[in-house]
């Protein structure tokens, strides 16, 4: 009985220990996303005015808005940015964005992959140890792996200036972004969009009708400079609201998986006692039964 008791009380300790660093992990999780929600926070009102305007110049322009950017080609070559975390213990949040990508890639861009010519791009180490051992006919591309070390918009753009250069080129026909859309600390949720070629807006009224006539801008520099300042500009900040959105999204993710695990180890911290307690009585009662049986043989 005594080993047994010996082997509780290990478990005990070693549960409690783990408790302490997933108790830590959480704390360090917190102070880090509120530092990563501040930043997408303070971004996210930019960067949807940014659309906001881009929606009510396109939607208004027609057949005048001409970019070699919202060009629609046959699909031939395809590029997918996925953008994981390089650190585990966050729950199911890398998961859900491989899971997302898997779904891009076995959907729309199935021809893509058979024909050879599809291409992805790895932010964040998860996504790249996985896609490595198992997509080994694409083209994976590591640059940008560690991006995450430094996410000033300057080093994020540089991602993004290449896929418009590629795409300008004919380089490449279609760009997507897999990645996971904070919501709060809570809630995260793999999301993919595309990202070039610029999808054209239908403009509707508040009622969701087409209307029949459409605003007269007056431009100033013409529209085609306008065009080619504004929607670079815009595909620069919605990549970097993507990095941001993952790194909200990792931290509250990690936070929430932490404190979950701590709370599940004391749980399992007040099991153990009760059956390390009910062992212990069970061995008292044992030995008393024991010395009883002892001593009444000898007065017999």
């Amino acid at each position: 009985m005594s080993g047994a008791l010996k082997e509780v009380r290990d478990r005990i300790k070693s549960i409690k220990n783990t408790q302490q660093i997933t108790s830590a992990m959480k704390m360090v999780s917190a102070a880090k996303l509120r530092r990563a929600q501040q930043a997408i926070t303070e971004l996210r009102p930019y960067s949807d005015r940014l659309d906001l305007i881009l929606k009510n110049v396109i939607s208004n322009l027609g057949d005048d808005a001409s970019t070699s950017l919202g060009v629609e080609r046959p699909v031939e070559r395809a590029v997918i940015v996925v953008v994981t975390s390089s650190r585990g213990l966050c729950g199911a949040f890398n998961t859900n964005i491989i899971k997302e990508t898997i779904k891009l890639i076995e959907g729309d861009l199935a021809p893509v992959r058979a024909s050879g010519k599809l291409s992805m791009v790895f932010v964040g180490k998860k996504g790249y140890d996985y896609f490595k051992k198992r997509y080994t006919d694409c083209d994976l591309n590591t640059e940008y792996l560690n991006l995450f070390s430094d996410l000033e918009f300057e080093n994020v753009a540089e991602l993004a200036n290449e896929m418009i250069s590629k795409f300008e080129t004919a380089d490449i026909d279609k760009v997507y972004v897999t990645y996971g859309r904070f919501k709060n600390a809570a809630l995260q949720f793999a999301e993919s969009v595309q990202f070039l070629p610029v999808e054209k807006i239908e403009p509707v009224n508040e009622a969701g009708i087409a209307p029949s006539s459409r605003a007269d801008y007056i431009f100033e520099p013409g529209k085609k400079e306008l065009l080619d300042e504004l929607i670079p500009s815009i595909l620069r900040t919605s990549m970097h609201k993507y990095m941001l959105d993952t790194h909200a999204s990792e931290h509250g993710a990690r936070m929430t998986a932490m404190d979950n695990a701590t709370e599940n180890a004391e749980e399992l911290v007040k099991e153990l006692k009760i059956s390390y307690n009910k062992a212990r009585q069970e061995a008292i009662t044992k030995e008393l039964s024991e010395i009883v049986g002892g001593a009444a043989a000898l007065e017999g």
